[in-house]
């Protein structure tokens, strides 16, 4: 089976960066079967994505929920 690889324009700087951001949330909103953990790793590694643009994603998979408790 041949390795799959993620296209450099889903990569940091890539022109399709923001759809993967997108793509990100639904992700993290999906009713399947995979811990917060396996979620957590493919996206910061395989992905690339910080752990502050990770928080961010997951922040808005909750609907902002964490930043609107934060502010008010």
């Amino acid at each position: 089976m041949k390795d799959k690889k993620i296209k450099p324009e889903y990569l940091p700087g890539g022109s399709k960066r923001e759809e993967a951001r997108a793509n990100a949330v639904k992700y993290l909103q999906a009713p399947i079967p995979v811990t917060q953990a396996d979620r957590h790793e493919f996206l910061t590694t395989v992905l690339k994505f910080t752990e502050t643009e990770y928080l961010d994603i997951l922040n808005q998979a909750g609907n902002g929920a964490l930043a609107d408790s934060v502010w008010n």
